[in-house]
């Protein structure tokens, strides 16, 4: 049975590196590694949950091209639900940095013309306990200009809906603040990294920014801290829970919150604890970061280090 659908944001990732530094203008440098693959939240999500061994369903669109055609090639085992836009597959090129930094440039592509209509079509009611993991809301302005509807909408087909925003593009202005508490009462679980929980909420720190969202949740909601090698932490209106990252040599770091995204719902939809859920998400994500390139991880390969 599926436990959870993953909804929203699917491109091509080209990740390379490492630099030092970027090359001076009218120059070119030689990097060491380099992969193609799918890529952005969604399909980053969906690919964790296959590494994992757990069933998910994966709604989004692609572009009506060469590109978007092999990606949608690539995600065999996923009950992929994936449409084709006219236009480009927006893409992503990550460089990856000696100091574990990255940097991102991003096509504008298919994902500036993905509809709700289009998407809230293929999405059935939810089985008891189901989970919805909406992401990429600012890389997808159709959606995210009534994203409280949205998500609404997903809550009413019996979902518990889970949100990972990404990085607004202008920041968290006093706009996009203004935008996110008006869709923040229809979420259940927000997912974000350190830096994004602070911005949003204003506050200093990790912990009373929990606390800031978690009460702007709907009833029962959980807000959750992704904080890198630190490991994660959340509040669900009543207390603290915490999960540690294993310690790992990394090359390539993205895509690891959605693939802590990933083990985390799974847990939590299956019956775990908080803590346990977090500890989990921190497990998948190290696994699954600490290979590269990633196109043979086996369907299950780490299933045991997140059981």
């Amino acid at each position: 049975m599926t436990s959870l659908t993953i909804i929203g944001d699917i491109g091509v990732d080209f990740v390379l590196g490492p630099l030092a530094d970027y090359p001076a203008r009218g120059t070119e440098m030689i990097v060491e590694r380099s992969e193609m693959r799918p890529g952005f939240c969604a399909a980053n999500a969906a690919l964790a949950a296959r590494h994992i061994g757990a069933p998910c369903r994966l709604i989004g669109d692609v572009g009506d091209d060469p590109m978007g055609h092999w990606l949608v090639g690539q995600l065999g085992g996923i009950e992929a639900l994936v449409g084709h836009l006219p236009g480009a597959t927006t893409m992503t090129v990550a460089v990856l940095l000696d100091d574990g930094e990255r940097s991102f440039l991003t096509t504008r592509g298919h994902l500036e013309a993905v509809t709700w209509a289009s998407l809230d079509a293929r999405l059935p009611a939810a089985s008891a306990g189901e989970c919805a993991l909406m992401t990429g809301i600012y890389l997808q302005p159709q959606l995210a200009a009534d994203y409280a509807a949205v998500l609404a909408s997903v809550r009413a087909k019996g979902h518990r809906v889970a949100v990972d925003t990404g990085w607004p593009s202008q920041g968290w202005t006093d706009e996009t603040r203004a935008e996110a508490e008006a869709w923040l009462p229809h979420c259940d679980i927000l997912l974000l990294n350190e830096v994004e929980v602070t911005g949003l909420s204003q506050c200093d720190g990790v912990d009373d920014a929990l606390r800031w969202l978690a009460a702007r949740l709907a009833p029962g909601g959980i807000a959750v801290a992704k904080t890198g090698s630190k490991g994660a932490s959340a509040f669900d209106g009543h207390s603290f829970a915490r999960g540690n990252a294993p310690r790992a040599e990394v090359f390539d770091t993205v895509g690891a919150g959605d693939s802590f995204n990933a083990g985390f719902l799974l847990a939590l939809t299956d019956g775990a604890s908080l803590e346990r859920a977090l500890t989990t998400g921190c497990r998948a994500a190290t696994a699954i970061i600490s290979h590269f390139p990633r196109a043979g991880i086996a369907p299950g390969a780490f299933k045991a280090e997140t059981a």
